[in-house]
């Protein structure tokens, strides 16, 4: 090989690793945009979850009170938000760490958001219950969401 031949060989090579080099740095930028977006997600998920669990148990210590006083109308609910409370504490955590059973925890999570929301719903002049219904349904939303994005 002469001279000539050996500068446009380096060439060549030298602009084939250039466009691997910006192919590899995009689709690693591509990577790391879907990445943050996902993770955007998870964490708005377990914040929500989060603040589930404390608007939960925040209505369940409210639902004691009430069935001390002798109103029953609230025992189911008092349940409910216990459970749900636990629910997204435990989905809180996992999500936040990004664990293998995000999607399986938050569809659980979801789904006891759902039946929480309806209960506390059931009492409207009631501001304990209605910020807990509130809440529940902004984390069922949540954990769709998150659910959506990593699939």
């Amino acid at each position: 090989m002469n001279r000539r031949q050996a500068i446009v060989a380096a060439g060549t090579s030298l602009a084939g690793m250039t466009l691997l080099g910006n192919t590899a740095n995009a689709d690693k930028h591509k990577h790391h945009h879907h990445h943050h977006e996902l993770g955007s997600h998870f964490e708005k998920c377990a914040k929500a979850c989060a603040d589930c669990q404390i608007e939960c148990s925040t209505c369940h210590a409210h639902c004691v009170s009430h069935v001390a006083g002798g109103h029953k109308s609230h025992l189911s609910t008092l349940k409910l938000c216990a459970d749900c409370s636990d629910i997204c504490g435990v989905a809180a955590s996992i999500v936040s760490r990004g664990g293998p059973l995000s999607v399986d925890i938050c569809k659980v999570c979801a789904d006891a958001c759902d039946k929480c929301a309806e209960a506390c719903e059931k009492f409207p002049d009631d501001k304990v219950m209605q910020a807990c219904a509130k809440s529940c349904r902004k984390c069922a939303k949540a954990c769709r969401d998150m659910i959506k994005h990593a699939h």
